[in-house]
């Protein structure tokens, strides 16, 4: 059965993950567009955008336990999960400078300082911009793959500063950036406790944002 289904996924063109991954900005721009945002339009376009990042974030991560916990293979669509994940990373990113801050530089950088939930969100988009900007052929070749899997090492850290970004930014008792959180932590958890397995072409299934 597995082995039926990563034959039909290899017959699913990678644009359609493109495409799909376009739907949520395609929703909020029509909700921008319709004037339904609610009273605080510009908090409802940051948070949707750094959700739908998370969420981005989490699938890439997921794709490498899968396929040792089940032998499905999701390989080939994680490049595109991964700069999608950079892409809402990044306009989640400019929501907030732009919209929310008014580029006011001084105050962002006081904000940043004092405010935990702030500096774990800039460490994050930080290292996943890292990875975005690297997320090509031509970086490999340029770096070494050896040097460009170290560096791709750093969306662990970075998927963790974006779950404790969530739980610390939240002002109520919300389930859901715990479970989004814990969900991390057992992503993670996975990787260490199932051994990878031994074989050709092995190596070059690490990294979250190349296939």
């Amino acid at each position: 059965m597995i082995r039926a289904l990563n034959d039909g996924l290899r017959r699913v063109p990678v644009p359609l993950i493109w495409a799909l991954g376009a739907i949520p900005f395609a929703l909020l721009v029509f909700d921008m567009v319709t004037n339904n945002l609610g009273v605080d339009p510009v908090q409802q376009i940051e948070h949707r955008l750094g959700r739908t990042a998370l969420y981005l974030l989490v699938a890439g991560l997921a794709v490498t336990p899968l396929l040792r916990l089940t032998g499905l293979s999701l390989m080939r669509f994680r490049r595109a999960i991964g700069v999608l994940c950079f892409g809402y990373a990044l306009a989640h990113v400019l929501t907030w400078v732009v919209m929310d801050m008014g580029l006011l530089w001084g105050q962002m950088g006081r904000d940043i300082v004092k405010r935990p939930y702030l500096l774990f969100g800039m460490l994050s988009f930080m290292a996943i911009f890292a990875l975005g900007v690297t997320s090509n052929n031509l970086s490999i070749r340029r770096m070494g793959a050896g040097a460009w899997r170290r560096l791709h090492r750093l969306v662990y850290p970075a998927a963790v500063l974006a779950g404790m970004h969530w739980l610390w930014a939240v002002k109520v008792n919300e389930i859901a950036p715990l479970v989004w959180a814990s969900l991390i932590v057992a992503l993670l958890a996975l990787r260490i406790a199932i051994p990878r397995p031994l074989g050709r072409g092995t190596r070059k299934t690490e990294g979250i944002i190349i296939k």
